[in-house]
Protein backbone atom coordinates (compact mmCIF):
# COMPACT_ATOMS: atom_id res chain seq x y z
CA UNK A 1 0.00 0.00 0.00
CA UNK A 2 1.45 4.01 -0.55
CA UNK A 3 2.01 5.53 2.16
CA UNK A 4 0.52 9.14 1.54
CA UNK A 5 2.77 12.25 1.91
CA UNK A 6 2.24 13.82 5.47
CA UNK A 7 2.18 17.21 3.71
CA UNK A 8 -0.76 16.71 1.83
CA UNK A 9 -3.04 18.54 4.89
CA UNK A 10 -5.89 16.36 3.40
CA UNK A 11 -4.35 12.83 2.49
CA UNK A 12 -6.34 11.14 4.84
CA UNK A 13 -9.99 12.04 4.18
CA UNK A 14 -12.09 8.22 5.16
CA UNK A 15 -12.58 6.00 8.16
CA UNK A 16 -11.08 2.98 5.46
CA UNK A 17 -7.57 5.11 4.60
CA UNK A 18 -7.16 5.81 8.17
CA UNK A 19 -7.32 2.29 9.64
CA UNK A 20 -5.44 1.04 6.66
CA UNK A 21 -2.77 3.43 8.09
CA UNK A 22 -2.72 1.73 11.49
CA UNK A 23 -2.14 -1.46 9.16
CA UNK A 24 0.99 -0.37 8.48
CA UNK A 25 4.24 -1.71 9.39
CA UNK A 26 5.58 0.07 12.03
CA UNK A 27 8.99 0.50 10.00
CA UNK A 28 6.73 2.34 7.44
CA UNK A 29 4.70 4.77 9.92
CA UNK A 30 6.11 8.16 10.17
CA UNK A 31 5.89 8.78 14.46
CA UNK A 32 5.03 12.21 15.90
CA UNK A 33 8.32 14.79 15.52
CA UNK A 34 8.76 17.94 16.19
CA UNK A 35 11.57 20.32 14.17
CA UNK A 36 12.55 24.48 15.31
CA UNK A 37 12.72 26.38 12.41
CA UNK A 38 13.43 30.21 13.39
CA UNK A 39 14.90 31.33 16.80
CA UNK A 40 13.90 34.97 17.90
CA UNK A 41 17.53 36.59 18.55
CA UNK A 42 16.22 38.55 21.15
CA UNK A 43 14.02 36.38 23.02
CA UNK A 44 13.33 32.76 23.24
CA UNK A 45 10.58 32.96 20.52
CA UNK A 46 10.71 30.52 17.96
CA UNK A 47 8.92 28.99 14.55
CA UNK A 48 8.64 25.43 14.39
CA UNK A 49 7.00 22.31 12.69
CA UNK A 50 5.17 19.86 14.70
CA UNK A 51 4.84 16.40 12.53
CA UNK A 52 2.06 14.12 13.79
CA UNK A 53 3.18 11.03 11.52
CA UNK A 54 1.61 9.55 8.37
CA UNK A 55 -1.63 10.73 7.43
CA UNK A 56 -1.34 13.40 9.94
CA UNK A 57 -0.95 17.36 9.07
CA UNK A 58 1.71 18.98 9.77
CA UNK A 59 0.95 21.92 12.31
CA UNK A 60 3.36 25.46 11.95
CA UNK A 61 4.10 26.90 15.18
CA UNK A 62 3.79 28.44 17.50
CA UNK A 63 -0.29 27.50 16.73
CA UNK A 64 -3.58 27.69 18.67
CA UNK A 65 -5.17 24.47 19.37
CA UNK A 66 -9.12 25.03 18.29
CA UNK A 67 -11.70 24.71 21.46
CA UNK A 68 -14.11 21.79 21.48
CA UNK A 69 -16.62 19.95 23.07
CA UNK A 70 -16.25 16.09 23.32
CA UNK A 71 -14.30 16.67 20.20
CA UNK A 72 -16.49 19.02 17.75
CA UNK A 73 -16.24 22.62 17.58
CA UNK A 74 -19.42 24.51 19.65
CA UNK A 75 -20.84 26.21 16.28
CA UNK A 76 -19.57 24.80 13.25
CA UNK A 77 -20.45 21.68 11.98
CA UNK A 78 -17.47 19.21 11.37
CA UNK A 79 -17.92 19.12 7.40
CA UNK A 80 -17.49 22.70 7.42
CA UNK A 81 -14.74 23.02 9.37
CA UNK A 82 -11.71 22.40 6.05
CA UNK A 83 -13.96 24.94 4.26
CA UNK A 84 -13.71 27.36 7.36
CA UNK A 85 -11.01 27.34 8.46
CA UNK A 86 -8.54 25.75 5.96
CA UNK A 87 -5.59 26.85 8.39
CA UNK A 88 -6.76 25.10 11.57
CA UNK A 89 -5.20 21.39 11.67
CA UNK A 90 -5.02 20.87 15.55
CA UNK A 91 -8.61 20.27 17.71
CA UNK A 92 -8.26 19.99 21.58
CA UNK A 93 -10.56 17.89 23.62
CA UNK A 94 -10.24 16.94 26.99
CA UNK A 95 -10.79 13.13 27.99
CA UNK A 96 -13.15 14.48 31.25
CA UNK A 97 -15.94 15.12 29.11
CA UNK A 98 -16.31 11.99 28.34
CA UNK A 99 -16.45 10.33 31.97
CA UNK A 100 -20.15 10.04 31.34
CA UNK A 101 -20.57 9.10 27.46
CA UNK A 102 -20.09 7.68 25.36
CA UNK A 103 -18.58 4.48 27.48
CA UNK A 104 -14.83 4.21 26.58
CA UNK A 105 -15.67 0.24 24.89
CA UNK A 106 -18.10 2.34 22.70
CA UNK A 107 -15.10 4.80 21.87
CA UNK A 108 -12.30 2.47 21.62
CA UNK A 109 -14.60 -0.05 19.29
CA UNK A 110 -14.79 2.61 16.82
CA UNK A 111 -11.13 3.53 16.45
CA UNK A 112 -11.19 6.63 18.61
CA UNK A 113 -11.97 9.91 19.10
CA UNK A 114 -11.06 11.08 15.21
CA UNK A 115 -13.55 8.14 13.79
CA UNK A 116 -16.06 8.89 16.37
CA UNK A 117 -16.31 12.49 15.48
CA UNK A 118 -15.49 11.85 11.58
CA UNK A 119 -12.70 14.05 11.28
CA UNK A 120 -9.76 11.01 11.09
CA UNK A 121 -7.62 14.42 9.19
CA UNK A 122 -7.38 16.43 11.64
CA UNK A 123 -4.76 16.31 14.85
CA UNK A 124 -6.39 15.63 18.06
CA UNK A 125 -4.92 17.31 21.42
CA UNK A 126 -6.18 16.01 24.77
CA UNK A 127 -5.40 17.65 27.71
CA UNK A 128 -7.28 17.26 30.98
CA UNK A 129 -7.86 20.79 31.99
CA UNK A 130 -11.30 22.44 30.94
CA UNK A 131 -11.06 26.15 30.84
CA UNK A 132 -14.49 26.51 28.78
CA UNK A 133 -16.54 24.48 31.27
CA UNK A 134 -14.81 25.49 35.01
CA UNK A 135 -10.66 26.24 36.13
CA UNK A 136 -8.72 24.25 38.26
CA UNK A 137 -9.18 24.89 42.37
CA UNK A 138 -7.54 22.36 43.71
CA UNK A 139 -10.28 21.69 45.68
CA UNK A 140 -11.16 17.71 46.53
CA UNK A 141 -7.89 16.59 44.48
CA UNK A 142 -6.59 13.59 46.77
CA UNK A 143 -3.43 11.11 46.38
CA UNK A 144 -5.25 8.59 44.48
CA UNK A 145 -6.25 11.75 41.94
CA UNK A 146 -7.43 14.89 40.75
CA UNK A 147 -10.95 16.58 41.47
CA UNK A 148 -12.69 18.09 38.00
CA UNK A 149 -16.87 19.19 38.07
CA UNK A 150 -18.74 17.19 35.53
CA UNK A 151 -22.24 17.37 34.13
CA UNK A 152 -22.48 14.62 36.94
CA UNK A 153 -21.16 16.92 39.56
CA UNK A 154 -18.04 16.41 41.41
CA UNK A 155 -15.59 13.48 40.26
CA UNK A 156 -12.40 12.01 41.46
CA UNK A 157 -9.92 10.93 38.65
CA UNK A 158 -6.87 9.03 39.30
CA UNK A 159 -4.16 7.98 36.68
CA UNK A 160 -5.64 4.59 35.65
CA UNK A 161 -9.10 5.98 35.24
CA UNK A 162 -7.28 9.01 33.02
CA UNK A 163 -5.29 6.43 30.89
CA UNK A 164 -8.08 4.49 30.12
CA UNK A 165 -10.36 7.19 28.65
CA UNK A 166 -6.93 8.60 26.86
CA UNK A 167 -5.98 5.23 25.39
CA UNK A 168 -9.78 4.94 24.01
CA UNK A 169 -9.96 8.33 21.97
CA UNK A 170 -6.45 7.71 20.71
CA UNK A 171 -5.20 11.41 20.54
CA UNK A 172 -2.42 12.10 18.56
CA UNK A 173 -0.57 13.65 21.33
CA UNK A 174 -1.79 14.42 25.32
CA UNK A 175 -0.94 15.90 28.58
CA UNK A 176 -0.26 13.54 31.67
CA UNK A 177 -2.65 14.02 34.55
CA UNK A 178 -1.57 17.29 36.08
CA UNK A 179 -2.66 18.50 40.13
CA UNK A 180 -3.11 22.19 39.18
CA UNK A 181 -3.91 24.55 42.18
CA UNK A 182 -4.53 28.35 41.72
CA UNK A 183 -1.76 30.95 42.92
CA UNK A 184 -3.01 31.51 46.62
CA UNK A 185 -2.46 28.10 47.94
CA UNK A 186 0.06 27.33 50.78
CA UNK A 187 3.96 26.36 49.81
CA UNK A 188 2.91 22.83 51.54
CA UNK A 189 -0.41 22.72 49.49
CA UNK A 190 1.98 23.80 46.45
CA UNK A 191 4.65 21.06 46.73
CA UNK A 192 2.56 18.22 47.58
CA UNK A 193 0.71 19.09 43.97
CA UNK A 194 4.00 18.58 42.37
CA UNK A 195 4.82 15.84 43.49
CA UNK A 196 1.39 14.26 42.78
CA UNK A 197 2.06 15.48 39.52
CA UNK A 198 5.14 13.40 39.11
CA UNK A 199 3.92 10.62 40.75
CA UNK A 200 0.80 10.05 38.05
CA UNK A 201 3.45 11.00 35.08
CA UNK A 202 5.23 8.17 35.73
CA UNK A 203 1.75 6.00 36.48
CA UNK A 204 0.38 7.31 33.10
CA UNK A 205 4.21 6.21 31.43
CA UNK A 206 3.29 2.50 32.52
CA UNK A 207 0.14 2.69 31.04
CA UNK A 208 1.03 4.85 27.59
CA UNK A 209 0.00 2.83 24.81
CA UNK A 210 -1.28 5.56 22.32
CA UNK A 211 0.15 8.87 21.16
CA UNK A 212 2.90 11.48 22.12
CA UNK A 213 2.82 12.25 25.90
CA UNK A 214 3.48 15.80 27.34
CA UNK A 215 4.60 15.32 31.10
CA UNK A 216 2.50 18.22 32.70
CA UNK A 217 5.07 21.01 34.63
CA UNK A 218 2.97 22.28 37.43
CA UNK A 219 4.33 24.47 40.62
CA UNK A 220 2.17 27.13 40.97
CA UNK A 221 3.78 30.87 42.16
CA UNK A 222 7.09 29.15 43.59
CA UNK A 223 10.16 29.41 41.55
CA UNK A 224 11.78 26.64 43.10
CA UNK A 225 8.98 23.88 43.22
CA UNK A 226 8.60 25.31 38.61
CA UNK A 227 12.15 24.62 38.58
CA UNK A 228 12.01 21.23 40.40
CA UNK A 229 9.13 20.15 38.58
CA UNK A 230 10.73 21.13 35.30
CA UNK A 231 13.96 19.43 36.03
CA UNK A 232 11.95 15.81 36.96
CA UNK A 233 9.73 16.21 34.29
CA UNK A 234 12.39 16.35 31.73
CA UNK A 235 14.31 13.42 33.03
CA UNK A 236 11.47 11.62 31.79
CA UNK A 237 10.64 9.83 28.22
CA UNK A 238 8.00 12.06 27.22
CA UNK A 239 7.56 14.03 23.63
CA UNK A 240 6.79 17.18 24.89
CA UNK A 241 6.04 19.36 28.05
CA UNK A 242 2.85 20.90 29.21
CA UNK A 243 2.81 24.12 31.52
CA UNK A 244 0.36 23.40 33.47
CA UNK A 245 -1.14 25.88 36.44
CA UNK A 246 -1.14 28.95 34.44
CA UNK A 247 -3.89 31.77 34.57
CA UNK A 248 -4.89 31.05 37.75
CA UNK A 249 -4.53 33.83 39.77
CA UNK A 250 -0.46 34.82 39.56
CA UNK A 251 0.17 38.00 38.31
CA UNK A 252 1.71 38.79 35.50
CA UNK A 253 5.30 39.44 36.56
CA UNK A 254 5.12 36.48 38.33
CA UNK A 255 4.31 34.96 35.24
CA UNK A 256 7.22 35.94 33.29
CA UNK A 257 9.51 34.56 35.49
CA UNK A 258 7.63 30.86 36.52
CA UNK A 259 7.83 30.74 32.40
CA UNK A 260 11.43 31.67 32.49
CA UNK A 261 12.22 28.97 35.04
CA UNK A 262 10.72 26.58 33.70
CA UNK A 263 11.48 26.66 30.06
CA UNK A 264 15.06 27.03 31.06
CA UNK A 265 15.49 23.87 32.57
CA UNK A 266 13.77 21.90 29.55
CA UNK A 267 15.29 20.23 26.47
CA UNK A 268 14.89 22.77 23.40
CA UNK A 269 14.21 20.30 21.00
CA UNK A 270 10.57 19.39 22.47
CA UNK A 271 7.86 21.08 21.66
CA UNK A 272 6.18 22.49 24.94
CA UNK A 273 2.44 23.86 25.40
CA UNK A 274 0.19 25.93 27.88
CA UNK A 275 -2.74 26.54 29.24
CA UNK A 276 -4.78 29.21 30.76
CA UNK A 277 -2.78 32.05 28.97
CA UNK A 278 -5.72 32.63 25.70
CA UNK A 279 -5.89 36.42 25.28
CA UNK A 280 -3.40 38.57 22.75
CA UNK A 281 -1.13 39.96 24.93
CA UNK A 282 -1.17 36.66 27.16
CA UNK A 283 -0.58 34.74 23.98
CA UNK A 284 2.50 37.25 22.97
CA UNK A 285 3.76 36.42 26.40
CA UNK A 286 3.92 33.08 26.74
CA UNK A 287 5.85 32.44 22.25
CA UNK A 288 8.02 35.09 23.67
CA UNK A 289 9.18 33.01 26.14
CA UNK A 290 8.85 30.10 24.44
CA UNK A 291 5.81 27.82 24.08
CA UNK A 292 4.86 26.65 20.81
CA UNK A 293 1.14 25.57 21.45
CA UNK A 294 -1.70 27.55 23.16
CA UNK A 295 -4.96 26.96 23.64
CA UNK A 296 -7.19 29.94 24.06
CA UNK A 297 -10.92 30.15 25.21
CA UNK A 298 -10.61 33.68 23.95
CA UNK A 299 -12.71 33.72 20.64
CA UNK A 300 -15.38 31.33 22.41
CA UNK A 301 -15.95 33.89 24.87
CA UNK A 302 -16.04 36.83 22.45
CA UNK A 303 -18.65 34.42 20.35
CA UNK A 304 -21.20 33.77 23.42
CA UNK A 305 -21.13 37.33 24.57
CA UNK A 306 -21.95 39.05 21.12
CA UNK A 307 -18.58 40.52 20.06
CA UNK A 308 -16.15 40.50 17.44
CA UNK A 309 -12.44 41.01 16.88
CA UNK A 310 -11.61 43.80 15.18
CA UNK A 311 -7.95 44.29 16.36
CA UNK A 312 -5.52 44.95 14.01
CA UNK A 313 -2.75 42.76 13.22
CA UNK A 314 -0.22 44.55 11.62
CA UNK A 315 0.90 48.34 11.69
CA UNK A 316 -1.00 48.62 8.27
CA UNK A 317 -4.58 47.22 9.68
CA UNK A 318 -4.14 49.93 12.34
CA UNK A 319 -4.20 52.60 9.62
CA UNK A 320 -6.67 50.86 7.70
CA UNK A 321 -9.37 50.48 10.88
CA UNK A 322 -11.59 52.92 12.00
CA UNK A 323 -10.79 55.04 15.10
CA UNK A 324 -13.34 55.30 18.06
CA UNK A 325 -12.53 58.02 20.63
CA UNK A 326 -13.05 57.05 24.48
CA UNK A 327 -16.47 58.60 24.69
CA UNK A 328 -17.79 56.57 21.30
CA UNK A 329 -16.56 53.14 22.51
CA UNK A 330 -18.45 53.75 26.22
CA UNK A 331 -21.53 54.62 24.40
CA UNK A 332 -20.85 51.14 21.78
CA UNK A 333 -19.44 48.85 24.87
CA UNK A 334 -16.72 48.70 22.44
CA UNK A 335 -12.91 49.13 22.77
CA UNK A 336 -10.11 49.08 20.39
CA UNK A 337 -9.99 45.18 20.15
CA UNK A 338 -13.62 44.48 19.65
CA UNK A 339 -17.07 45.28 18.74
CA UNK A 340 -20.01 44.65 20.79
CA UNK A 341 -22.50 43.71 18.09
CA UNK A 342 -25.82 43.87 20.79
CA UNK A 343 -25.29 47.53 20.80
CA UNK A 344 -28.33 49.49 19.28
CA UNK A 345 -25.71 51.15 17.37
CA UNK A 346 -25.19 48.68 14.83
CA UNK A 347 -28.84 47.87 14.04
CA UNK A 348 -28.54 49.72 10.33
CA UNK A 349 -24.96 49.40 10.04
CA UNK A 350 -24.63 47.64 6.91
CA UNK A 351 -20.35 47.37 7.21
CA UNK A 352 -18.91 44.34 7.32
CA UNK A 353 -17.73 42.99 11.15
CA UNK A 354 -14.02 44.22 10.01
CA UNK A 355 -13.45 45.42 6.43
CA UNK A 356 -10.17 43.87 6.36
CA UNK A 357 -11.13 40.17 7.11
CA UNK A 358 -12.24 37.48 4.09
CA UNK A 359 -13.59 35.14 6.20
CA UNK A 360 -16.93 33.83 5.25
CA UNK A 361 -18.94 36.01 7.93
CA UNK A 362 -17.23 39.30 6.79
CA UNK A 363 -17.64 38.75 3.43
CA UNK A 364 -21.75 38.03 3.26
CA UNK A 365 -22.96 39.17 6.14
CA UNK A 366 -23.24 42.96 7.67
CA UNK A 367 -22.89 43.77 11.47
CA UNK A 368 -26.83 44.62 10.98
CA UNK A 369 -27.57 41.17 10.24
CA UNK A 370 -25.88 39.95 13.20
CA UNK A 371 -27.08 42.30 15.21
CA UNK A 372 -30.82 41.11 14.50
CA UNK A 373 -29.66 37.66 14.37
CA UNK A 374 -28.51 38.54 18.47
CA UNK A 375 -31.46 40.14 19.11
CA UNK A 376 -34.06 37.47 18.44
CA UNK A 377 -31.92 34.73 19.72
CA UNK A 378 -31.02 32.96 16.63
CA UNK A 379 -28.40 30.46 16.97
CA UNK A 380 -26.93 31.70 13.60
CA UNK A 381 -25.74 34.87 15.49
CA UNK A 382 -23.13 32.54 17.06
CA UNK A 383 -22.10 30.77 14.04
CA UNK A 384 -20.95 33.43 11.92
CA UNK A 385 -19.39 35.55 15.27
CA UNK A 386 -17.02 32.39 15.71
CA UNK A 387 -15.96 31.68 11.97
CA UNK A 388 -15.37 35.88 12.42
CA UNK A 389 -13.47 35.30 15.59
CA UNK A 390 -11.52 32.18 15.12
CA UNK A 391 -9.98 33.25 11.70
CA UNK A 392 -9.43 36.24 12.90
CA UNK A 393 -7.52 34.62 15.63
CA UNK A 394 -5.75 31.91 13.25
CA UNK A 395 -4.62 35.27 11.84
CA UNK A 396 -3.28 36.34 14.79
CA UNK A 397 -1.08 33.04 15.16
CA UNK A 398 0.24 33.52 11.43
CA UNK A 399 0.89 37.50 11.79
CA UNK A 400 3.36 36.31 14.80
CA UNK A 401 5.31 32.93 13.26
CA UNK A 402 6.02 35.39 10.36
CA UNK A 403 7.33 38.35 12.70
CA UNK A 404 9.14 35.50 14.46
CA UNK A 405 10.54 34.83 10.77
CA UNK A 406 12.13 38.05 9.86
CA UNK A 407 13.63 38.07 13.21
CA UNK A 408 10.90 41.18 14.23
CA UNK A 409 8.97 39.64 17.09
CA UNK A 410 10.04 42.09 19.44
CA UNK A 411 8.92 44.94 17.72
CA UNK A 412 5.72 43.42 16.92
CA UNK A 413 5.35 42.72 20.25
CA UNK A 414 5.71 46.02 21.42
CA UNK A 415 3.88 47.47 18.78
CA UNK A 416 1.18 45.03 19.53
CA UNK A 417 1.24 45.77 23.55
CA UNK A 418 0.98 49.43 23.04
CA UNK A 419 -1.73 50.26 21.56
CA UNK A 420 -3.75 47.70 23.32
CA UNK A 421 -3.18 49.35 26.59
Amino acid sequence: MKVEDPRNLRSIGDSTSIRDIWDLPSSQIMKFSFSVRVWSKLDRARTGTLNLGTGKPLADTPCLLLTTRKGLPAFITPELLDEIYPAANLLQISPIHFLETPPTSLISGVGGIHLLVGLPEYGLAAFARDSLMCEANGQGTTKLGAAFETSGGRRLVGPSKYMELVNALKPDFWGSLPDEVPAWVSTKRNRMSVDRTLNWLDHCLSLHSVGAIFGTVVGGVDLELRMHSAQETAKRRVSGFSLGGFGLGESKEERAALLEVAIERLPAELPRHVSGLGMPEEVLEAVSAGCDILDSTYPHTLTTGGYAMTFPLSIQDEHDSEKLSIEECATLGSDSSKINLRSMSYRSDTSPLLKSCECHACCKYSRAYIHHLLNTHEMLAQTLLDIHNVTHYLRFFAAIREAISQNSFDQYKSWFVSRRR
